[in-house]
């Protein structure tokens, strides 16, 4: 699968848009994220946890009860454009609906939660194979270590190009930032294609 060029056109008369994929396991703050950032009250699609599921490991975050089950969407302007994102499921048991959601897209945000790197492989497989540009956000959790951008990319196994962007989820400011950095990199790794206009 290959994802369709830069898209900086919107309907007929309309604002310029871009849309993003928020993606990254369960539990690393892509509803909170959505969250902070939209300009609209954000669509959640969260639902309780299973009680005893075992792939639930809460571990890191006892306080977490719900999940999201299909996608989240929020909506905002960044310098002009009208930036659309949309939030995976981090689940393993809700993966089928990545296709769809990841379809039209120009580029993603892979969140990463440093105490548990391990867990972001299979959705860095995932952006590569479908051939999005990303940026890796590494999530500030309150007593996570903090490591330098050098040792993620190690750890992470990631091109020296990949952008890695420390944020806080809850912070509408810091999400921006992340986003304007993705719109940067997204750019530049489309430019020397030809862009192809979607109606």
């Amino acid at each position: 699968m290959t994802a369709p060029a830069l898209t900086v056109r919107g309907p007929a008369g309309g604002p310029p848009s871009l849309k993003i994929v928020l993606t990254g396991p369960f539990g690393v703050g892509k509803t909170t994220l959505v969250g902070a950032v939209s300009d609209i009250a954000p669509v959640i699609t969260e639902a309780r946890m299973s009680a005893g599921n075992a792939a639930d490991d809460t571990t890191l975050m006892p306080a977490k009860t719900t999940t999201t089950v299909a996608m989240d969407f929020g909506r905002l302007d960044v310098d002009g454009v009208t930036v659309y994102v949309y939030g995976t499921p981090g689940q393993h048991r809700f993966w089928f609906m990545w296709d769809a959601i990841v379809r039209g897209a120009a580029g993603s945000v892979v969140l990463v939660d440093t105490r548990r790197l391990q867990d972001s492989f299979r959705h860095l497989d995932y952006v590569d194979h479908v051939r999005l540009p990303y940026v890796v956000a590494v999530n500030q959790f309150p007593g996570a270590r903090s490591y330098p951008a050098s040792a993620i990319r190690e750890a992470l196994a990631l091109a020296a190009d990949v952008p890695i962007v420390d944020i806080d989820a809850r912070d509408r400011d810091s999400v921006r930032r992340l986003l304007i950095a993705l719109i940067e990199h997204v750019i530049t790794q489309t430019r020397p294609r030809s862009a192809v206009a979607r109606p």
